[in-house]
């Protein structure tokens, strides 16, 4: 099992939930998907990206995190589907980490 964690920006994760649904609707499995909102500091130079944050004391640009877990054989298309949906085409709009899961225990 893989667990892929996502940092998209926040205008394009409705596009990438959207395209995650899509995959699922082709049979493509994932579980435990989660979406955070984060705000990272230092992320652009173009001040229409930012705002400031109080509780930081500087700079920010507001982000999802987007974690799922999935079998190995389907991680590949789960990233192509991020990429692709979470593509804004301009320089660091985004990253993608792919871990191994090595123990993985469903509480009933």
């Amino acid at each position: 099992m893989k667990e892929i964690k996502a940092f998209i920006r926040q205008h394009r994760i409705a596009n990438v939930l959207q395209a995650l649904r899509d995959l699922k609707v082709a049979d493509i499995s994932y579980h435990n998907i989660t979406v955070s909102q984060v705000q990272r500091p230092l992320a652009s130079e173009d001040p229409a990206q930012q705002h400031y944050s109080l509780d930081l004391a500087e700079a920010v640009v507001s982000e999802y995190k987007l974690d799922l877990v999935c079998a190995d054989e389907v991680v590949n298309e789960l990233i192509a589907a991020i990429t692709t949906a979470a593509h804004t085409g301009l320089p660091d709009a985004g990253w993608i980490f792919v871990s191994e899961v090595t123990k993985a225990i469903e509480i009933r």
